[in-house]
C-alpha cells in the first residue's frame, strides 16, 4: 500500500510539472502569440516535466521515498525519455519548422528536415571526440554516449550563465555601481532632445514648402521619371531652390540622433528610480545581498582558479566537509551523518528551486528579445533544448553536493562517466565567463558617464 501511495504521488507530481510547463508556455512565452502548433507546446511541457522529475528523484533519494529498485527504474525511464526528446525529437522539429518557413523547400520539407537532423547528429557525435568524457568500453548506442555529450553542452551553458550571473548580480544589486544622476542632467538631455525635434520639424516644413512650390510651378508633373528627377534635384537644382535629397539626409541623421537621445533619457530616468529605490528598506536589503554575492563571486573565482591550477576535484560533499571541520574545531559530540543528510536535503532543495527559477526567468527574457510570429516555434524548441540539457548537466554537478551514500544510484544510472572532467570543465568555463563579464561590465560602466557628459 505504501508503495502504491508513493507511486501515485510520483505520478501526480509529474502531472503537476507538466501542467506548470503548459501554463508557463501559455501565460509567459506565448501570451502575445497565437498557438498554431500544439506539438511545440506539448514538447516544451514534457521536457519541463521530465527535467523537474530528475530533481524530484534526487530529493526522493535523500528522503528515502520509494524503494531502491523503483527509484532506479524511474531514473532509467526518465533519462531515456529526456534523451529521446533532446537528441531526436526536438532537433528534428527545429529543422522541420525552419524548413517550413522557406517557401522554396516547402514541398520537400520532410526530406530537408531529415537532412538537417542528420547534420545535427554528425556534429553532436563529433563533439565527444576531443573530450575525455567516457570510458572506452561503452558501445556506440549506449545511453552513456548520449548523456556524456549532452552533459558537455549543458555544463558549458551552466558555467557561462553562472559566470555572468555571479558578476552581474552584485553589479545590479549594489548601489555602489549606480551613476550619480541629478535632475539637472535629465533636464539638459531633455533640452537637447527637444532642440533636435524642433530641428527635425523645421527641416520637414522646408521640405513640404519646397514640394508645394515645385508642384505649383509644374515641376512635379513635368518630370520624365522619378530617377531622373532625383538626379536633377541633386545635380542641377536652380539657385534659391531647396535640395530635397540633402535635407532628407539631414532629417534622417537627426531622427537617428533623437532616438539615441530618447534612449539615453529613459536610461537616466531608470537610473534615478534605482537610486531612489536603493534608499528604501528593500533596496538596502538587496544592496546587502550585492555585497554578499560579490564576496561569493571573488571566492568562487579563487576556488575555480585553485581547482584548475592544482587539478583538484572534491571527494566529500561541502555540507559534510563543513560540519566535520566545525565539529573538529569546536570539539563537540555531533552526529555528522544525521545532520549532513538533513542539511544536504535543504541545500539541494535550494539549488533546485533557484536553478529552475533562474533558468525560467532567463529563458523568458531571451524569448522576448528575439522572438517573432514566424520564429517563435523554433525559438521555443531551442529553449526546450537548452532547458533539458541544462537540467541533465545539473544532475551531474549536484551529485558532488550529495553525501556519498546518495550518489551511488545516480552513478549507476548515469554510467561510468568521467565525472571529474565535468567539474573541471565547469571551473574553466566559469572562470572565463566571469572574467569576461567583469571586463565587459567595467568597460560599460566606464563608458556610460562619458556618453552622458558628451555635448
Amino acid at each position: 500500500i505504501s508503495t502504491l501511495i508513493s507511486e501515485s504521488i510520483f505520478f501526480l507530481l509529474q502531472v503537476l510539472f507538466f501542467g506548470f510547463g503548459w501554463l508557463f508556455f501559455m501565460r509567459q512565452l506565448f501570451k502575445d502569440y497565437e498557438v498554431r502548433q500544439y506539438v511545440v507546446q506539448v514538447i516544451f511541457s514534457v521536457t519541463f516535466a521530465f527535467s523537474c522529475t530528475m530533481f524530484e528523484l534526487i530529493i526522493f533519494e535523500i528522503l528515502g521515498v520509494l524503494n531502491s529498485s523503483s527509484r532506479y527504474f524511474h531514473w532509467k525511464m526518465n533519462l531515456c525519455v529526456i534523451l529521446l526528446i533532446l537528441v531526436f525529437m526536438v532537433p528534428f522539429y527545429i529543422g522541420y519548422f525552419i524548413v517550413s518557413n522557406i517557401r522554396l523547400l516547402h514541398k520537400q520539407r520532410l526530406l530537408f528536415s531529415c537532412l538537417l537532423w542528420l547534420t545535427f547528429m554528425y556534429f553532436f557525435w563529433k563533439l565527444g571526440d576531443p573530450f575525455p568524457i567516457l570510458s572506452p568500453k561503452h558501445g556506440i548506442l549506449s545511453i552513456e554516449q548520449l548523456i556524456s555529450r549532452v552533459g558537455v553542452i549543458g555544463v558549458t551553458l551552466m558555467a557561462l550563465l553562472s559566470g555572468f550571473g555571479a558578476v552581474n548580480c552584485p553589479y545590479t544589486y549594489m548601489s555602489y555601481f549606480l551613476r550619480n544622476v541629478t535632475d539637472a542632467d535629465i533636464l539638459a538631455l531633455e533640452r537637447r532632445l527637444l532642440q533636435t525635434m524642433d530641428m527635425i520639424i523645421s527641416k520637414k516644413k522646408r521640405m513640404a514648402m519646397a514640394r508645394r512650390t515645385m508642384f505649383q510651378k509644374g515641376e512635379v508633373h513635368n518630370k520624365p521619371s522619378r530617377f531622373w528627377g532625383m538626379i536633377k534635384s541633386v545635380a542641377t537644382s536652380a539657385p534659391g531652390s531647396e535640395n530635397l535629397t540633402l535635407i532628407q539626409q539631414e532629417v534622417d541623421a537627426l531622427e537617428e540622433l533623437s532616438r539615441q537621445l530618447f534612449l539615453e533619457t529613459a536610461d537616466l530616468y531608470a537610473t534615478k528610480e534605482r537610486i531612489e529605490y536603493s534608499k528604501t528598506f528593500k533596496g538596502k536589503y538587496f544592496n546587502f545581498l550585492g555585497y554578499f554575492f560579490s564576496i561569493y563571486c571573488v571566492w568562487k573565482i579563487f576556488m575555480a582558479t585553485i581547482n584548475i591550477v592544482f587539478d583538484r576535484v572534491g571527494k566529500t560533499d561541502p555540507v559534510t566537509r563543513g560540519i566535520e571541520i566545525t565539529v573538529n574545531y569546536l570539539g563537540i559530540q555531533f552526529d555528522v551523518k544525521f545532520w549532513s543528510q538533513h542539511i544536504s536535503f535543504i541545500l539541494v532543495g535550494i539549488i533546485i528551486v533557484t536553478s529552475i527559477r533562474g533558468l525560467l526567468i532567463t529563458l523568458t527574457k531571451f524569448f522576448y528579445a528575439i522572438s517573432s510570429s514566424k520564429s517563435s516555434n523554433v525559438i521555443v524548441l531551442l529553449l526546450a533544448q537548452i532547458m533539458g540539457m541544462y537540467f541533465v548537466s545539473s544532475v551531474l554537478l549536484i551529485r558532488m553536493s550529495m553525501p556519498l551514500e546518495y550518489r551511488t544510484i545516480i552513478t549507476e544510472v548515469l554510467g561510468e562517466l568521467q565525472f571529474n572532467f565535468y567539474h573541471r570543465w565547469f571551473d574553466v568555463i566559469f572562470l572565463v565567463s566571469a572574467l569576461s563579464s567583469i571586463l565587459f561590465l567595467y568597460l560599460a560602466h566606464k563608458q556610460a558617464p562619458e556618453k552622458h557628459m558628451a555635448p
